[in-house]
């Protein structure tokens, strides 16, 4: 680990059990792991070789450059980029053997040429709005993109997928709207003799809540795609639980931790740190941890988060800074060095990434991502 006092942990043995517990729920689907954003703030490499080692069958990307960063690495197991990329990182995708997520006309024709002029067959897997309308082609033209793919020498259609809107909302109307459109799509491609062999609608979200599974569907999806679950984190900031049979609970694969840099005593009615709005309440120990907001720690945590020290919950004494932070430890005597957990376990307390989103009007997937680099990651199995 790097000598900073300030680092994030990341547990792959925790990784790896959640994998193991998603594949079970996900069954007999097989599960694709999400390492986009450097999985989420995790570290893409070694989340990626950690999913593929405990089951996984394939990852899924954002970007071209990042399902390529992979490649170079040293990753062969199938890539899926999830949107449309700009035609200039065409070649290198079919050169990289990656899946492109295609869904308008202009964009398959023009990778369908690369392909062609290269003499490699490039992959490729539908997107299809059903409803999210974000990005992918309206389902009402699915069949026509999909024949269209069909049509070309060197692509082929190896899967058809969309994403739900409001899968971590459980029983709302508009999943089991989407979930009925892109069953119909599906039918009507099987009828055509087009529908291809991996079929998948189920995010983190619909994966934990059983949606989209074969009792709901004719044509029963055969893959999911699994992200912020995989890293401990439920998608409902409000909650920190899963809905997952006792004894296969998923684990928080990132803490997050610091070290006390500096220990001063102030007298009550001394206040810290810019604007000086808190005025302390008695003579208190402050202890500055080297942390701020340039780190990934909002700002306006400050208001209502805590800190562990000494396995005791601790609050900010003040607004917290780029690079550092003041911990209100009351009348306890804390020493310079001792540790600070941000997120994650210390004794019999815990702060999870989804308590920090939560008193921030986030989601959980906010706070790991913007976790920074400067952040050195310490990996543990």
């Amino acid at each position: 680990m790097k000598s900073r006092w300030a680092w994030a942990d990341i547990n792959l043995s925790a990784l790896a059990h959640n994998v193991r517990v998603l594949i079970s729920e996900s069954a007999p689907s097989e599960v694709w792991a999400v390492v986009k954003a450097n999985a989420y703030g995790h570290g893409a490499l070694q989340c990626a070789t950690t999913a593929l080692e405990s089951g996984a069958t394939g990852l899924c990307v954002a970007l071209a450059d990042e399902a390529i960063d992979l490649r170079k690495a040293g990753i062969s197991a199938p890539i899926l980029v999830m949107s449309e990329q700009p035609p200039q990182q065409h070649e290198d995708m079919i050169k990289y053997g990656l899946i492109a997520t295609l869904y308008n006309q202009a964009t398959i024709e023009h990778y369908a040429n690369e392909a062609t002029r290269l003499g490699i067959v490039g992959a490729v897997h539908l997107k299809v709005d059903t409803g999210m309308h974000r990005v992918g082609v309206d389902s009402k033209h699915a069949v026509e993109m999909a024949q269209l793919i069909a049509a070309q020498t060197w692509l082929q259609l190896d899967g058809i997928f969309t994403h739900l809107a409001t899968a971590d909302v459980v029983g709302h109307e508009a999943t089991s709207r989407q979930v009925a459109e892109f069953d119909r799509v599906c039918e009507e491609l099987k009828q055509l003799a087009l529908l291809p062999r991996r079929v998948h609608i189920a995010n983190s979200s619909a994966t934990m809540n059983h949606i989209g599974v074969a009792t709901q569907m004719k044509n029963a999806p055969t893959m999911t795609r699994v992200g912020i679950a995989m890293y401990g984190i439920a998608a409902d900031a409000q909650s920190n639980s899963f809905g997952v049979a006792e004894g296969a609970e998923l684990q928080p694969v990132m803490a997050m931790k610091a070290r006390v840099s500096h220990v001063q005593w102030l007298d009550a009615g001394e206040a810290v740190s810019y604007g000086l709005h808190r005025a302390l309440k008695q003579r208190s120990c402050i202890a500055t941890l080297p942390i701020g907001y340039a780190d990934g720690v909002p700002r306006g945590l400050w208001a209502t988060g805590e800190v562990l020290i000494g396995g005791k919950r601790r609050a900010f004494a003040g607004v917290v800074t780029m690079d550092q932070v003041m911990i209100d430890c009351e009348n306890d005597d804390v020493q310079v060095g001792d540790e600070a957990v941000l997120i994650g376990k210390q004794s019999e307390s815990q702060i999870t990434a989804n308590d920090w989103a939560h008193q921030m009007g986030t989601i959980g997937y906010e706070i790991v991502c913007g976790i920074s680099a400067r952040v050195p990651r310490n990996y543990l199995r």
